[in-house]
């Protein structure tokens, strides 16, 4: 009996040693993962903030198609209104997606494409009220 006692004690402790020797590598395996999570955090924040700098470029051109068109809407400069809308937002990488007049105000939407998904902006220019 007292044989295979010591059978398994023997057997108990040759398990432990097995498998307290089997972590080696593991720490590889632990900052590969690291890394990627890191790699993937990163793309992440860089489609964020490319997708954040796509609609600034898109307001900026909004707001600068709405004030050409108000300008000619309001006599200022010749032409149509939406059409210099139009070229304006062309000069700046944009697509002009709507644009409408109402005396001598004029509402734009611009867009622009960024990763598949559309940045869009809005805006209105004319003279002030009142």
């Amino acid at each position: 009996m007292n044989r295979v006692v010591r059978t398994m004690s023997e057997a108990r402790a040759q398990l432990a040693a097995a498998l307290a020797s089997d972590d080696r590598g593991s720490g590889s395996v632990l900052a590969l993962a690291v890394v990627c999570g890191m790699l993937t955090v990163a793309a992440g924040g860089a489609a964020v903030v490319g997708a954040a700098a796509a609609h600034a470029r898109a307001a900026v051109a909004a707001d600068l198609a709405a004030l050409a068109g108000a300008d000619v809407a309001g006599g200022r400069v010749g032409g149509v209104p939406c059409d210099v809308a139009r070229e304006v937002a062309l000069v700046n990488r944009v697509e002009l997606a709507a644009c409408d007049q109402l005396g001598m105000v004029v509402t734009v939407t611009a867009c622009e494409r960024y990763l598949g998904l559309d940045a869009s902006a809005s805006a209105r220019a004319g003279p002030p009220d009142g």
